[in-house]
């Protein structure tokens, strides 16, 4: 493997860190000066972040001393049982995430995939600094009622400056589970209006008295189809619709919604090409025998590119254009949830680029790396017809928006979504490379020419996971048994190289 790594050579760090000291993002960056340049000197690449520590650094066990007394006086206000390791943003920069005690970690989990373009990043700072900033902040306004009179410029050169193709509207939300829940809402009145003949009929007697009593037909005995695996959040009826671990909806009332089988592939692919053919049309089948057998009819079916929370869950571009046809064959709603993978980190802006539609998804949902939320939408039906159905009081947050442009503005300025493909496609050969010699390890390598959206199973994951903060990476799992990789936009080859190196110690430990 030693020959594989071009920039891991046993180096020491360029800085010893103070683990009691509190550091400012520019004192930092003059601490790590020219430590990436060096490292990278022979790789061809020009870093992003050429102030980054050269390799990571282990000062203490993780959580070492400092950030076991944060933890206990956090807990006292604040649950921490999920705790992953207590973080010092101040001190964390581009690909790097450092704690209390002097520890500075390889971040390829990167706050579950929701970094785009580093920590403490010169260009989000000016963002966040600006004037148009401070004023989105302390004036927040409620956009349904009293919008802003830039709104429209703010999202046309942001958020809708990279809509999905066909897609040229959004209502904005407040998080990835509020996403799905308002395209959710979108699709059900979109099927009763169509139920009903069209935007001008106005809603009878009975809907609205009925509505009032949770009964049918104003609460219309109607669904949302997902599928085995899924995760499309914790509120309600994103919840209803999630199907990865028990912990999320065990004691919460749940819709009585259907969910159809997710193909479980076979890999090597190219060695199982017919037995998952097979498998991607069973689940095509059955899905098309629940949207027309299901006792409350689907409105809409929601799927992941890939299956992020629930495993890591891989389909091909076959399988989501089937599931397409069955929505136009049906007359349904068809809605992506690009929480996870959108914004660049397959190596495509959205995933479901990769698929070839002949005609676009009807909503795409997205939040997480954009740091706003909401959905795209293209077909003026998915307005409602009359005001304050599709509403609350902040229906999204100008500060987020604002944010969200600095960042594209960053992903185009670095042309990071193609560097991402490059840079996944090395780490992807380097992975296999490694599997090779540790077959034990990375069992089901997937995610070939999906970026840096790469992950494989283990028989010991979560040994994986806690060795891994010793050798000075953080990394993430999912499902039973999945490691993923979540790496920020401007991971390159030389930090491909450094996690490589890493994952080894950790293989022969």
């Amino acid at each position: 493997m030693t020959s594989l790594l071009r920039t891991a050579r046993c180096v020491r760090p360029a800085f010893a860190a103070r683990p009691a000291s509190r550091i400012t993002p520019i004192a930092l960056r003059r601490r790590y000066a020219s430590a990436a340049t060096a490292a990278v000197a022979d790789s061809g690449e020009q870093p992003y972040f050429p102030d980054e520590p050269r390799e990571p650094i282990i000062q203490t066990s993780i959580p070492g001393p400092e950030s076991k007394k944060a933890i206990e006086r956090l807990g006292k206000v604040f649950d921490t049982r999920s705790l992953n390791m207590m973080a010092d943003y101040q001190r964390s920069y581009g690909n790097y995430i450092a704690d209390l005690d002097g520890n500075v970690l390889l971040d390829v989990y990167a706050q579950i995939a929701s970094i785009p373009v580093g920590y403490n990043n010169a260009s989000l700072q000016l963002a966040a600094t600006s004037p148009e900033m401070a004023s989105a902040l302390i004036n927040r306004p409620a956009l349904g009622n009293f919008p802003q009179h830039d709104w429209a410029e703010i999202l046309e050169t942001g958020i809708l400056s990279v809509a999905p193709k066909g897609l040229d509207q959004v209502f904005t939300g407040q998080s990835g589970s509020d996403a799905n829940e308002l395209a959710y809402k979108a699709a059900f009145m979109w099927k009763r209006q169509q139920q009903r003949g069209g935007a001008d009929v106005d809603f009878s007697a009975e809907d609205i008295s009925s509505a009032m009593n949770n009964q049918s037909p104003g609460a219309p005995d109607l669904s949302i189809l997902s599928f085995t695996s899924a995760f499309h959040g914790r509120l309600f009826g994103s919840l209803s619709t999630t199907r990865s671990k028990p912990i999320h909806k065990l004691d919460i009332p749940a819709f009585d919604w259907p969910q159809a089988p997710f193909p479980a592939l076979k890999y090597p692919l190219d060695q199982f090409a017919a037995e998952n053919a097979a498998e991607e049309q069973r689940c095509l089948d059955e899905t098309e025998r629940l949207i027309k057998e299901w006792h409350a009819p689907p409105a809409a079916i929601i799927v992941e590119p890939v299956q992020s929370e629930g495993g890591d869950n891989h389909a091909s571009p076959s399988f989501f254009r089937g599931l397409r046809a069955l929505t136009k064959k049906h007359d349904i709603l068809f809605i992506v949830d690009e929480v996870q993978t959108g914004v660049g980190a397959t190596g495509k802006f959205w995933a479901h680029e990769h698929w070839n539609l002949t005609s676009p998804p009807d909503m795409v949902t997205f939040s997480k790396k954009a740091q706003t939320a909401g959905y795209y939408f293209g077909n003026n039906e998915l307005r409602p017809n009359k005001p304050y159905r599709q509403f609350n009081t902040w229906m999204g947050d100008p500060a987020r928006a604002i944010l969200f442009r600095a960042i594209i503005q960053e992903i185009e300025r670095l042309n990071l979504v193609e560097s991402t493909a490059q840079t996944g496609d090395y780490l992807y050969n380097g992975l296999a490379r490694l599997a090779e010699q540790y077959p034990q390890d990375i069992q089901n390598l997937r995610g070939r020419g999906q970026g840096t959206f790469i992950a494989w199973d283990s028989h010991r994951r979560d040994d994986v996971l806690r060795k891994g903060k010793g050798v000075g990476i953080n990394i993430g799992g999912s499902g039973e048994r999945a490691v993923r990789l979540r790496p920020m936009l401007i991971f390159q080859r030389f930090h491909a190289d450094l996690l490589l190196e890493r994952l080894e110690r950790v293989f022969k430990s």
